[in-house]
């Protein structure tokens, strides 16, 4: 009951009237930061970069993408998830991109693919890695399982990406069931589906996953999980009972790190401190 207690006020506190985003900001610690750099030609292609106070010695590269059903957001509401994971030793990128009804699929994983040779380009020590919530899980995992997209761009991603951390992404969403998302990937949605594009030669993959998610739900992590391990690619799993669709990405910001080890998993893949799943292959 005492747990329960504790996650029904973190939910509070991500559902409250107060934007949950700026809250979460206002609380981040500081990190360096570059605002609007140009990945690209478009006004939506810019990102801001932020570095850790205390880098570490081989400081990864991490490109969030941010959810909002490819409809909504901005790179400034989630200050708090790039100040977590600097607070780590990473640097963070956090591009925007062209959301529907001004482009429809597949012009949002142009433009993530565009964000990712940037990040490429800067030859990060600690090596590439994307991480997104939701829509943006569901961009990441594209990148990583449908070369197409970074082979445009000129980038491979078992070669050029150490690694792809989903949080509650929707990767086998059909039937649709919703008009607006029929629009968004209209005329043929199965071509989108990240299940229907496992090849088995994708760069190691992180599936988070609440259990109490009830936006996305959490057989898209187990089903895109088994799917990759049938084909003999690499993919773990992580499944977190009472965790909500908000509350996982929530959980990476210090005031809500109590709800579920999220940070401490995303760190100990990438081989930071805080690692709970560390190097180890196993997957659950």
């Amino acid at each position: 009951m005492r747990r329960r207690g504790w996650l029904a006020a973190g939910a509070g506190l991500l559902g409250s009237a107060c934007s949950p985003a700026a809250l979460l900001n206002r609380w981040a610690p500081e990190a360096a930061r570059q605002e609007g750099i140009a990945y690209g030609p478009d006004p939506r292609h810019r990102l801001d970069l932020y570095a850790p106070l205390h880098p570490a010695p081989a400081a990864p590269l991490v490109v969030f993408f941010y959810g909002g059903n490819w409809t909504d957001g901005e790179r400034a509401m989630y200050r708090f998830v790039a100040a977590s994971l600097a607070g780590a030793g990473c640097r963070v990128a956090i591009p925007d991109y062209r959301l529907f009804p001004a482009v429809r699929f597949p012009a949002f994983l142009q433009d993530c693919a565009l964000a990712t040779a940037w990040a490429c380009d800067q030859r990060a020590a600690g090596g590439t890695w994307l991480l997104g919530h939701s829509a943006g899980a569901y961009n990441a995992a594209m990148l990583a399982l449908q070369p197409d997209w970074l082979a445009a761009v000129g980038r491979q991603p078992r070669r050029d990406l150490a690694g792809v951390i989903g949080l509650a992404g929707p990767y086998d969403f059909l039937p649709l069931r919703d008009a607006e998302l029929e629009d968004i990937f209209a005329p043929d949605p199965a071509v989108a589906q990240p299940i229907n594009q496992v090849r088995g030669d994708n760069p190691p993959m992180l599936l988070l996953q609440g259990l109490a998610d009830e936006t996305v739900r959490p057989r898209n992590a187990e089903s895109l999980a088994a799917r990759i391990a049938a084909a003999g690619g690499p993919v773990r799993t992580r499944f977190y009972p009472d965790i909500g669709h908000a509350a996982i990405l929530g959980a990476l910001a210090g005031p809500l790190r109590f709800i579920a080890p999220v940070r401490r998993d995303v760190l100990g893949f990438m081989g930071l401190a805080e690692g709970g799943l560390g190097g180890t292959a196993a997957q659950g």
